[in-house]
């Protein structure tokens, strides 16, 4: 798998990551808590599964 793919999946990842840390914001988020992201279990998957699709397209480009 080419190295672009890699940091595709690396960033993607890493930002559904950030959206669940909490921080100081004007709505709580769909969980219940403060968090960086109002929408954090939606966002959260919408990016890994962007992460994961970029996966699948890096490795289906390695036949």
């Amino acid at each position: 798998m080419k190295w672009y793919y890699w940091v595709g999946v690396i960033v993607f990842f890493v930002l559904g990551v950030t959206t669940l840390i909490p921080a100081p914001a004007s709505k709580p988020s769909l969980l219940g808590y403060y968090a960086h992201c109002s929408f954090t279990p939606i966002s959260t998957i919408i990016c890994w599964v962007i992460a994961g699709a970029i996966h699948w397209l890096g490795k289906r480009g390695e036949r």
